[in-house]
């Protein structure tokens, strides 16, 4: 056989096939085949607890110090403008917002010490007019022990509801302090420890409905400025500056519980 001639007959079919083949190998790399991840290797997200409408989450301790209120001593006895706070979120709020559901707690009454939370239904409240569902009551228990949110039925929706306390001098009912006024109820009878307010965290619990309708369980710690505990509490010690602590749960909720 001539072997030249063999050549030059199959040069071309061979390189035919190597075209082909090269083709072929393009066409499948141009379309790769995705393949599907591992169901071992896919993760979940963690799961969160539903967030309130405002800037605080629910089910953590919060806590707010020296939050000041207009008082003046040599007037006593004369009403000043109430301060608003939203517990949602955790800021005092201008009285221009007052008919409306952006604040939760006032502090109105005498040294405005007294609270109230925040209704537009009832006539006698800050909030009235407004939209806001609030209402507050307190009771005759320590912070750590109030796990269950009172029935809708116990709330007050009227101003000035929660102040001094029966234990004390001009008590108006179950109150979250004790008003000391010739220093002998908590006091050693001197005269810096006249007209002292003892809050009362060892023994009572504010709840707060709040506006928008969540719940709020509150402790009082103290109405002095920079002095959280009584020791620390006399005559002239600056007041009022409110520092209290709270943790909020969601609206429809029983339990209280920080997590």
């Amino acid at each position: 056989m001539n072997t030249s001639k063999f050549l030059k007959k199959n040069t071309g079919m061979l390189m035919l096939g190597l075209l082909l083949s090269f083709s072929m190998s393009c066409s499948k790399n141009d379309n790769p085949v995705t393949e599907k991840p591992d169901p071992v290797d896919t993760v979940k997200p963690p799961v969160t607890p539903p967030q309130p409408s405002g800037k605080i989450p629910f089910y953590k301790l919060q806590r707010v110090e020296n939050l000041a209120v207009e008082t003046d001593d040599k007037n006593p006895t004369q009403a000043k403008p109430a301060a608003y706070f939203s517990l949602d979120n955790k800021e005092e709020v201008p009285a221009s917002y007052a008919k409306t559901a952006r604040w939760d707690v006032a502090f109105t009454g005498l040294y405005n010490s007294f609270l109230s939370g925040n209704n537009g239904a009832d006539g006698t409240n800050q909030g009235y007019g407004g939209s806001g569902k609030g209402g507050v009551i307190v009771l005759k228990k320590p912070f750590e022990e109030v796990t269950d949110v009172p029935s809708e039925s116990d709330f007050k929706t009227k101003g000035n509801v929660v102040g001094t306390d029966d234990l004390g001098a001009f008590g108006e009912g179950t109150g979250w302090y004790l008003y000391d006024f010739g220093g002998t109820i908590r006091g050693d009878g001197s005269l810096q420890k006249t007209h002292v307010a003892y809050a009362l965290p060892e023994m009572r619990t504010i709840i707060i409905r709040t506006a928008t309708g969540n719940y709020a369980k509150v402790k009082m710690i103290s109405c002095y400025k920079d002095a959280f505990t009584a020791d620390k509490w006399f005559k002239d010690t600056p007041h009022m500056f409110f520092t209290f602590e709270y943790v909020l749960v969601p609206k429809g909720s029983t339990k209280f519980e920080i997590k």
